[in-house]
């Protein structure tokens, strides 16, 4: 693939999606990771670094998210603001009953998904979506957090490609070779959570699309099938009740 093309397509992709949308610029949230670099990157380029705005959404995070964040927004030279909400999220877990740690652990992304569309209508900008082909896929996403989002920009490219993307781009190094982590609790990271890493998972996911057999275990290729059943209701809208009335 010719990723310096594919970067230029993505760019006019973006700058034709806001024109149409009548909406000037993009706001998108930095978590510190190589998707939302590259997600930002293209933004800068398609409607300029003015009409950008970088978002940090701490809440219980650890201070190297913040950091590796911060470094995307320096390399860019992206306006930047910093969203604590550690606190909202324990005010609002304090007045809900005891929950599974993964609703505690979603609760997360989903504050921050309202807090970025209060700054894009503020703005009078869209959110720019940050998740990648595998994890749409397999749904590693939060429904209504981080895929609650106005246009997805790396959601037909495999994580290997994001990787390569980003070295065309010129996102700083760092942020390309660091483990991926949602930043959910301490220690989290990307691959572990899935149980399978994105080389072996961006293949298997490649294969199984072009109707091929994977070169893979049996047993992570069934764990792949199945988190792509198991979440086929996020990659849908919500649907309605097919009522059919008399007459039509």
């Amino acid at each position: 693939m010719d990723y310096t093309s594919l970067a230029e397509s993505l760019v006019v992709w973006l700058r034709e999606y806001a024109r149409q949308a009548q909406l000037p610029g993009f706001v998108v949230g930095l978590s510190g990771g190589i998707d939302s670099a590259v997600s930002a990157a293209l933004a800068v380029r398609a409607v300029g670094v003015e009409n950008v705005l970088g978002v940090l959404l701490p809440c219980h995070s650890q201070p190297e998210d913040a950091a590796f964040a911060r470094l995307t927004a320096e390399s860019l030279g992206l306006e930047h603001l910093t969203v604590e909400l550690s606190a909202t999220y324990d005010t609002l877990l304090a007045a809900l009953p005891p929950g599974h740690v993964m609703a505690r652990a979603n609760l997360k992304p989903r504050l921050r998904m309202a807090t970025l569309y209060y700054l894009a209508q503020s703005r009078n900008a869209l959110v720019l979506g940050t998740g990648n082909k595998a994890e749409m896929m397999v749904g590693y996403f939060t429904k209504y957090g981080d895929g609650g989002v106005d246009l997805e920009p790396l959601g037909e490219l495999y994580k290997h490609e994001v990787r390569q993307l980003a070295r065309v781009l010129g996102v700083p190094e760092p942020l390309i070779t660091r483990p991926p982590t949602a930043g959910l609790w301490p220690g989290q990271t990307d691959e572990g959570e899935l149980g399978i890493t994105y080389d072996e998972l961006d293949a298997i996911l490649a294969a199984l699309e072009a109707g091929r057999e994977p070169r893979a275990s049996p047993a992570a290729v069934a764990r792949v099938k199945r988190m792509v059943a198991a979440s086929a209701h996020k990659r849908a809208m919500p649907p309605a009740f097919p009522l059919e009335r008399a007459g039509d």
